[in-house]
Order: structure tokens, then sequence, then C-alpha cells
């Protein structure tokens, strides 16, 4: 306690000065926490959509000429394709800063 019946602040300085130093460093980390689990998500999107439709694919049995084969995957892919994009899309609003 000081003479005139104040604190005495055992660290020196304000201890207003203090605490929004601390506070401003909680945010810091926050953010810094909050833009990692972005990443993270984004990250577990982009590898799901693209195990996904590689599996899907790897499960397509095609036969016939090379005509039919083709015909065949480009159904496939009308129907994987928007699944994929999908997928793709929330990852990058993953990676995108809010």
């Amino acid at each position: 306690m000081s003479e005139e019946g104040g604190f005495s602040f055992p660290f020196g300085g304000d201890p207003e000065d203090l605490m929004r130093g601390l506070r401003e460093f909680a945010e810091r980390q926050a953010e810094s926490v909050a833009e990692a689990q972005r990443e993270q998500f984004a990250t577990l999107t982009l590898n799901t959509a693209v195990e996904l439709t590689a599996a899907a694919l790897k499960g397509l049995s095609v036969s016939g000429g090379p005509d039919e084969q083709a015909i065949a995957l480009r159904d496939a892919m009308r129907v994987l394709f928007p699944e994929a994009v999908a997928l793709v899309s929330a990852a990058r609003q993953g990676f995108m800063r809010e």
C-alpha cells in the first residue's frame, strides 16, 4: 500500500495497461486458434473430396470399347463432380478469413 492509500501493483506499471495488454494477447491467441482450425477444416475437406472421388472412380467397372468407356466415365463424373465441387467450395470457405 502506498502512503496515499492506493494500491501498489507488484509488477510495476499501470494495472489497466497490464489488463489491456493481456486482453489484446488473448484476442490474438483466439484469432490464431480460429485460423488454424479453419485451415485444418479446409485441408480435411479437400482431402475428403479427393478421396471420395478417387474411390468412386476406382469402383467403376467399365467395359466395351474406348467410346463406351468414355461415356461411362463421363456419366459417372456428372454425378461425382457436383459433390466434389461442393466439398471444395466448403474447403475454400475454410481457407478464407471471416
